[in-house]
């Protein structure tokens, strides 16, 4: 049985817990969106990908840069095109341990971050729908 107190406080670090992932999601989707204005680290990934290879056909390298950067801080669709880097670009996995890959810092790791970012996305989108309905 669990008591007032015990309730109280799973509570509040449930609400915590959503507040810092709602909006650590704002903090780190505006920092990598804003990176990828002043950087091309992801250029690598896509032009290994056979789903966005095409693109530097028809932009130039900063135009997808800055295309990216803002895609990121407003689309929870990149996060989609990014997890599909982690099977398109070679060396994602470093070696295999017990039969299961083990990532590479980069890209591996680097890319398997979006799959926490898409679940809190589609979370807090889903909250926000659900606050929406609240309000006339």
């Amino acid at each position: 049985m669990i008591d007032k107190s015990t309730d109280r406080l799973a509570q509040s670090l449930t609400r915590s817990g959503q507040l810092i992932s709602r909006y650590g999601l704002v903090v780190v989707l505006a920092w990598i969106g804003y990176g990828k204005y002043v950087k091309m680290e992801s250029r690598v990934l896509i032009e290994h990908s056979p789903f966005m290879s095409w693109i530097y056909d028809v932009f130039s390298v900063t135009t997808v840069a800055r295309g990216l950067g803002t895609m990121e801080i407003v689309a929870v669709l990149l996060f989609v095109g990014t997890l599909s880097f982690l099977f398109t670009t070679p060396g994602v996995v470093a070696s295999h341990a017990g039969g299961l890959p083990v990532l590479s810092a980069l890209p591996g790791q680097f890319l398997l971050k979006d799959l926490v970012l898409i679940g809190v996305a589609v979370w807090t989108l889903g909250d926000s729908l659900a606050a929406r309905k609240a309000f006339p």
